[in-house]
C-alpha cells in the first residue's frame, strides 16, 4: 500500500484559514491564549501567502530569450518595434 505524502496547502486553502482566523479575532470572544496561537498561525500564514504571490510574481515578470535562457522582462532587449 502506497503511503500518502502530506501535501502542503493551497494558496487558496491558507487563504481561507487566515480569513477563519481573522473572523474569529475579531469576534473578540477568543480567550487570550487562543488568540495569541491563532495571532501567531495568522502571521505564519500571511507570510506564506506573501512568499508565494512574491513568486508568482517572480515567475510572470520573466520570459525566455532567443537563447531559451529565462531573463526579467526588463532587461529583454529592445526590438524595432519597441521603438515605433
Amino acid at each position: 500500500m502506497a503511503e500518502k505524502k502530506e501535501s502542503q496547502p493551497t494558496f487558496e486553502e491558507n487563504l481561507t484559514a487566515l480569513q477563519a482566523i481573522v473572523s474569529k479575532l475579531e469576534q473578540g470572544d477568543v480567550p487570550l491564549e487562543t488568540a495569541l496561537t491563532q495571532f501567531q498561525q495568522g502571521v505564519t500564514l500571511s507570510k506564506q501567502l506573501q512568499d508565494t504571490l512574491d513568486n508568482a510574481e517572480k515567475t510572470l515578470t520573466k520570459m525566455m530569450n532567443d537563447n531559451g535562457q529565462e531573463v526579467d522582462f526588463d532587461a529583454a532587449p529592445a526590438t524595432d518595434a519597441d521603438h515605433e
